[in-house]
């Protein structure tokens, strides 16, 4: 344990002093995770409805993954790929066999594993002799943090301080298959999608879409790169999110879920999409490393045979279910949306994200809220229906004693001046005890 683990405020201190101050956390620091559950520096216990971001796929503490990473901790933390590594083989092989691909590329995160998507295809039609290097994006996606994944992401709000941007990348309306059509030409070489855009707010692709997005790729010759960093390894209920809308990609890519908390990543493909690497093309120092390998193959084993993924679908059933519910109770929800347990709740003007991830935090939840108006749920995908069940409640006994105050914060999101959001903001905090920290339009990876 660190020697900060039951010191709060020496953390936060430490943690502006010596730490790039890139985040905006909540007030509070964990110290202990058991299942679905996180405990602060203060013992206090909150239902985790976020998952590390779709990372803690078995929940916190899991007997199994702990003895996994103990025992090969024990043995062998790391070795270079230099050298054959058992793990690294062993995993491969089940996630091929478990989906579409033939071959695999082990990284440390989903940025990583993008990156070597986008790499990937341009070598591929390089050593094939043309000159295809465009890749078509949507519109509202994310694909990561590195200065390649930015410029694939198309939100311009993550590249702009950070121009000029690597070339080479169109952005078309997600869901919008005119559009991309007219945005394919001689250079396009991929096309790269999220099946849920999960960063801007839990928005599924339709099926149709992806469909004719396949069939599109297909009869041009373009390479079809799916990103299921936040889909993949059961968070839709499915093993990997692509065979909900029965389609095959050319590489897709994970991470997040796949080690459980440990970090990884994994770009896989077909063998013909593979000769896009030669021998030092690509490579990690870390990616592909015992350690992350053992948790990657521990999640892989339990979700396959614990019936993980037939909870995920039964979970979800009954969420969707009382949030529909609250929903025609409560107009000021407006959508509720998304597949499995990665879930979208948007509110309408009246309430805040940022509002009302704060009273969930006040009541012992963790979500993720994003933009202004819309939280996101991921839970651990080992949740149970009552736990799940306790969450809406919570949800829903916020919108009953709360009705438009402490969430109306419309004025806190920019329509009114400096003073006037910090006296709504104090009349929130006096009247409730819920302090309202300022909104993060930007609360992701």
């Amino acid at each position: 344990m660190s020697s900060l683990d039951k010191d709060l405020e020496l953390t936060k201190k430490y943690d502006k002093d010596y730490c790039l101050q890139v985040f905006a956390p909540l007030n509070v620091a964990f110290n202990k995770g058991k299942g679905v559950y996180l405990y602060d520096t203060d013992g206090r216990k909150y239902m985790d409805m976020i998952g590390g971001i779709a990372v803690n796929s078995l929940g916190h503490g899991n007997r199994e993954l702990v003895r996994a990473v103990s025992n090969q901790a024990a043995n062998l933390i790391h070795c270079s790929n230099y050298y054959y590594i058992p793990g690294r083989s062993e995993l491969a092989y089940k996630l091929c066999r478990l989906s579409f691909a033939d071959k695999v590329f082990f990284s440390n995160s989903g940025a990583e594993a993008n990156e070597a998507a986008i790499k990937l295809a341009r070598g591929y039609f390089y050593y094939k002799g043309q000159n295809r290097y465009e890749i078509i994006t949507a519109n509202m996606s994310f694909h990561g943090r590195t200065m390649g994944t930015i410029a694939a992401t198309g939100q311009e709000k993550f590249r702009k301080a950070f121009a000029p941007n690597v070339p080479g990348f169109k952005y078309v309306d997600f869901n919008d298959i005119e559009q991309l059509e007219a945005a394919v030409s001689e250079s396009t070489a991929a096309v790269m999608l999220e099946l849920i855009q999960g960063e801007s707010g839990v928005h599924p692709a339709d099926r149709d879409y992806i469909r004719a997005v396949r069939k599109l790729c297909s009869e041009k010759g373009i390479l079809l790169i799916i990103d299921e960093v936040q889909t993949g390894v059961g968070r839709t209920g499915r093993l990997f999110a692509y065979e909900n809308y029965n389609v095959t990609p050319d590489i897709m890519t994970l991470a997040k879920g796949l080690g459980g908390g440990v970090p990884i990543g994994a770009t896989l493909c077909t063998n013909k999409v593979a000769e896009g690497f030669k021998v030092g093309d690509h490579g990690s120092t870390f990616g592909g490393n015992p350690l992350a390998m053992a948790a990657g193959n521990c999640v892989i084993d339990q979700i396959m045979e614990k019936d993980i993924l037939n909870n995920v679908g039964q979970v979800s059933g009954v969420i969707f279910d009382q949030l529909k519910a609250l929903k025609d109770k409560y107009p000021v929800i407006t959508s509720v949306r998304g597949m499995g347990l990665l879930i979208g709740i948007e509110f309408d003007g009246t309430v805040s994200s940022a509002g009302m991830k704060e009273a969930l935090f006040s009541k012992g939840f963790l979500v993720s809220a994003i933009g202004k108006s819309t939280i996101r749920i991921a839970p651990p995908l080992i949740i149970s229906k009552a736990e799940a069940s306790k969450f809406c409640k919570a949800l829903g006994d916020i919108l009953k004693s709360q009705k438009k105050r402490p969430l109306q914060l419309s004025a806190a999101m920019g329509s009114e001046s400096a003073e006037q959001e910090k006296q709504i903001k104090e009349e929130i905090t006096k009247e409730t005890g819920i302090t309202i920290s300022s909104t993060d339009d930007n609360e992701i990876e």
